[in-house]
């Protein structure tokens, strides 16, 4: 079967799970564990990626995170391959460090933000890196430290999240820690990582009753919402892909009016879209750039990154063209 596309834009919320290759370890020491955590904040500074819970365990990490302008793909690439290399020249290794394909589910807030934030900062006391809640109010490699005042990683959106709990910071830090205190006991919680249905009703029973009812709810692994957030992202999705194609089959077809174009005229395409300021080639850029503003309706960038040069030029052409 083959593999889902991302489901990402700017501005969505993910909960990130990322294994070690065959269930191996990502992590040997506390040096490792420094250079995933200040890689992992460094690049959201860079890319404008919200970070707002987050657990580094031995073999697996979780993060919950708003993916920036760039998007998640981007920033998950920088990240897992730039540890890589530096994880495998420190320890002398060759290979594949994570899982060829990390987990991202996209996440309705309001229904579980609260909930994911718990979850993912409870992973070092299921597993035993602590002991109690006060050994995880000081663990050093999760985001629960960081919101209670007792580590600091200035990269991690401490406001935001206490911001759901309370309108002052001490009173939001004591809402949220009770909160986490009550998630102790709940254990494993297949329905904020498991299979489609699960996320969309809560739980398995509410699966099993959906089964006997014969009812249909629209479900998506790559998904954790209602089936009406399922729908709408899956909506979303499919319309920008549809842009996207259609962008690409318009790029072919204005590579094929410049390369025309230029055929007609007797010089290369491509030192056109090199940037040439050669007398004729000056000329013949200028009458490309007026029609695929007019008649095309391009944006300007993208006229001035098929024509080589600056978006600026390409507005100083159409403004000239546009006085004649």
């Amino acid at each position: 079967m083959p593999r889902q596309a991302r489901l990402d834009s700017a501005g969505t919320l993910h909960h990130i799970i990322l294994r070690g290759i065959e269930k191996r370890q990502i992590v040997d020491d506390n040096l490792d564990r420094e250079t995933f955590v200040n890689r992992m904040g460094q690049l959201a500074l860079e890319t404008k990626t919200k970070i707002y819970a987050w657990s580094l365990m031995t073999n697996h990490a979780h993060v919950l995170m708003r993916s920036g302008p760039e998007g998640l793909p981007q920033y998950m690439r920088r990240l897992l391959t730039g540890y890589a290399q530096a994880y495998n020249r420190r320890h002398n290794r060759y290979g594949h460090l994570f899982q060829n394909r990390y987990k991202s589910i996209v996440c309705e807030e309001d229904l579980y933000f609260q909930e994911l934030v718990r979850y993912i900062h409870l992973n070092p006391l299921r597993a035993g890196l602590v002991k109690n809640l006060v050994q995880l109010d000081q663990f050093l490699w999760a985001g629960h430290g960081v919101l209670m005042g007792k580590v600091k990683y200035s990269w991690q959106d401490v406001d935001y999240v206490l911001s759901w709990f309370g309108k002052r910071a001490g009173q939001a830090r004591r809402i949220y820690r009770c909160f986490v205190a009550e998630g102790i006991d709940q254990g494993r919680r297949p329905e904020l990582v498991g299979g489609g249905l699960i996320r969309s009703l809560g739980d398995w029973s509410a699966v099993q009753s959906l089964r006997r009812s014969g009812e249909k709810v629209l479900t998506d692994e790559r998904i954790l919402g209602t089936d009406d957030f399922v729908e709408r992202v899956l909506g979303e999705a499919e319309n920008r892909a549809r842009r996207l194609f259609s962008f690409r089959l318009r790029a072919k077809e204005v590579q094929r009016l410049i390369e025309e174009r230029c055929k007609r005229e007797g010089i290369s395409a491509q030192e056109l879209q090199m940037g040439s300021r050669r007398g004729v080639i000056s000329e013949i850029r200028s009458a490309l750039a007026l029609k695929l503003a007019r008649e095309w309706g391009l944006p300007l960038a993208e006229i001035a990154r098929q024509l080589g040069v600056s978006t600026s030029a390409i507005s100083q052409i159409l403004r000239r063209r546009l006085k004649t």
